[in-house]
């Protein structure tokens, strides 16, 4: 069964309270935006396949906030080796979830690999992630919603979902004034510093 991308990023981020959320290019940048622009977003314009090392610097810089970076299967192949860099770190406030249409849905709707046997939660697993699972029920995605905040260590999650398209909810586009906002949120006003 493959879920709706857009109730599937709502439910994530319901109750979100302090949650740091990062977001692969495109469509994922865009749900977030949906869901609610918060300066906790940091949405991804154009860094194909850095979503996940950008999670693990936020993760790194902020260990008591939980981070949940949300990108699509075409980046998380692009960015594989990350996986195995974040592992070794081990950051417990880290999440990290594909939705995974099985195609590059910016480009043309092209399979990725996933639509052809590759397994991300496998690769994760064998990259040191404590909990990597592929989910296919929106009751699933409740649960892990419940558990990105309780630091219970490194957490993957490939979501499948259908490939569709919805209306575009841009982000801000300026990427200097995100990295700013986000500054004042996590840090204030030493921000400004």
């Amino acid at each position: 069964m493959k879920l709706d991308r857009r109730k599937v990023v709502a439910e994530l981020l319901t109750e979100r309270g302090a949650l740091v959320v990062v977001a692969g290019l495109g469509a994922c940048a865009w749900d977030i935006t949906a869901a609610g622009d918060t300066a906790l977003n940091f949405p991804l314009w154009g860094g194909m396949g850095a979503a996940a090392m950008v999670g693990l610097g936020l993760a790194l810089a902020q260990p008591r906030r939980p981070v949940l970076v949300i990108t699509g299967d075409g980046e998380m192949l692009m960015g594989m080796s990350s996986l195995a860099t974040i592992a070794v770190q081990r950051p417990d406030n880290l999440s990290i979830v594909v939705l995974d249409n099985e195609q590059y849905g910016e480009t043309g709707h092209q399979a990725t690999h996933t639509a052809m046997g590759a397994e991300l939660p496998a690769i994760a697993r064998g990259c040191g992630f404590d909990h990597a699972s592929t989910i296919t029920k929106m009751g699933a995605v409740a649960e892990l919603r419940n558990t990105i905040h309780d630091r219970a260590g490194l957490r993957f999650a490939a979501i499948k979902i259908t490939p569709a398209d919805y209306p575009k909810a841009l982000p801000p586009r300026d990427g200097a004034w995100l990295k700013h906002r986000m500054r004042v949120a996590l840090l204030g006003e030493q921000a400004h510093a």
